[in-house]
C-alpha cells in the first residue's frame, strides 16, 4: 500500500499540483488526498477520482495486490456517500408516505451499492437496480 501511496504522490507532482497531500488508512484501504489548488480544481475532482483510482489499481495489481484501493479527493467521495445515504432514506420515507415506488436517478454501480445496502435493514421497503449500463438505477418499493 505504501508503494501505491508514494506512486500517486509522484503522479501528483509530475502533473503539476504543488500543494497536496496524500495520507493512507490502511484498515479502509483508502488514500485521502488533500489538493489545495482553488476553486477552477473543483469541476475536476470527480474525473481525477476515476482516473488515479485505475491508475492506483494498476499499480496495485503489478505489484501483486488483489485489494482495491480506495482514492478521495478533498473528502468528494466521502461527502458524496453521505448525500446518496440521505436521498436512500428520504426515497424509503416518501414511498411509505405514498406507498407508491419511487426511482431514483441513475448511479454507478458503487453508489447503488450503497443505497442497497442501506435500504436491506428496513423491514418495510425493498429496492432492485433498474435500467442498462449508464442509465442503470434504484427503484425504492414498498413491502405490501
Amino acid at each position: 500500500m505504501e508503494q501505491i501511496q508514494e506512486a500517486i504522490q509522484k503522479m501528483l507532482a509530475l502533473a503539476g499540483f504543488r500543494d497536496f497531500k496524500v495520507d493512507l488508512e490502511k484498515e479502509s484501504r483508502r488514500l485521502a488526498i488533500f489538493i489545495n489548488e482553488g476553486d477552477w480544481f473543483r469541476d475536476w475532482v470527480p474525473k481525477l477520482i476515476g482516473d488515479l483510482t485505475h491508475l492506483a489499481r494498476l499499480a496495485g495489481r503489478k505489484q501483486g495486490l488483489e485489494q482495491n484501493v480506495f482514492i478521495d479527493i478533498n473528502n468528494y467521495r466521502r461527502e458524496r456517500e453521505r448525500i446518496i445515504i440521505d436521498l436512500a432514506r428520504a426515497a424509503a420515507r416518501k414511498v411509505m408516505l405514498t406507498r407508491t415506488e419511487v426511482k431514483l436517478p441513475a448511479m454507478n454501480a458503487y453508489e447503488r451499492r450503497l443505497i442497497h445496502t442501506e435500504l436491506a435493514t428496513r423491514p418495510d421497503v425493498t429496492t432492485e437496480s433498474a435500467g442498462e449500463r449508464s442509465e442503470r438505477s434504484v427503484v425504492v418499493k414498498p413491502l405490501l
